[in-house]
């Protein structure tokens, strides 16, 4: 215990005698560590099965041993893909595994056990990312009728798990080539009414809850 009280007063008066431009060094560093840690997470969500295909993403698909075949195809509106011997096939609100299956099963009419690989290039532009202290982590796609809003986003997943810090929600949007953060107080919203604090979602939005600090 003496050990720990030492170190943690050696840490407060090097922080006391550290310069501006050091401590602005450290919170870029903290500031890099989170934006890194949320890419990690966003990646995550792309590949596993819980990212489910939607318009507008750009799939790259191959056949083994059918090189002819393979094909690089985006998303129609209809949430279908057009390829050969198949013609139109329905992909969206698939994960990537259940699209592979779907496409398969088509083209066992054509070719004995084909064997699909699905690869997602480029993603829709109507998804956003609900990541942090959040009941499931996902990614959220903004229904076309409607906005979506910070609240109902976080909502959507669960709503915040026991350790979230709900007044310190930010939003990290990307604006003309630059990453910016909306701080977003939820409890301002659900506990005093505060909805023009709500703000709407935009494509490419990341919805992050960082764990309360006790």
């Amino acid at each position: 215990m003496k050990r720990f009280i030492l170190l943690f007063t050696v840490l407060a008066l090097t922080l006391a005698c550290a310069s501006k431009e050091n401590l602005k060094g450290n919170q870029d560093l903290g500031q890099n560590n989170i934006l890194t840690d949320i890419q990690s997470e966003i990646e995550n969500l792309r590949v596993s099965n819980d990212y489910l295909l939607q318009p507008g993403d750009l799939l790259e698909v191959k056949v083994y041993m059918e090189e002819n075949m393979d094909r690089t195809l985006r998303i129609s509106a209809k949430g279908t893909i057009t390829f050969p011997l198949v013609g139109n096939i329905r992909v969206g609100g698939m994960s990537v595994a259940a699209a592979e299956n779907a496409l398969s099963k088509e083209l066992k009419r054509y070719i004995k056990n084909p064997q699909i690989s699905m690869l997602i290039k480029e993603y829709g532009n109507q998804t956003v990312y609900i990541l942090g202290q959040v009941q499931k982590p996902s990614a959220v796609e903004i229904p076309p009728e409607k906005p979506l809003t910070v609240l109902e986003a976080i909502t959507s997943v669960g709503g915040f798990t026991d350790i979230a810090a709900p007044s310190k929600v930010k939003v990290l949007r990307m604006d003309n080539g630059n990453q910016k953060a909306i701080d977003v107080d939820i409890t301002q919203i659900t506990k005093y009414g505060n909805k023009s604090l709500d703000i709407n979602l935009m494509p490419g939005d990341v919805v992050f809850v960082p764990q309360s600090i006790f």
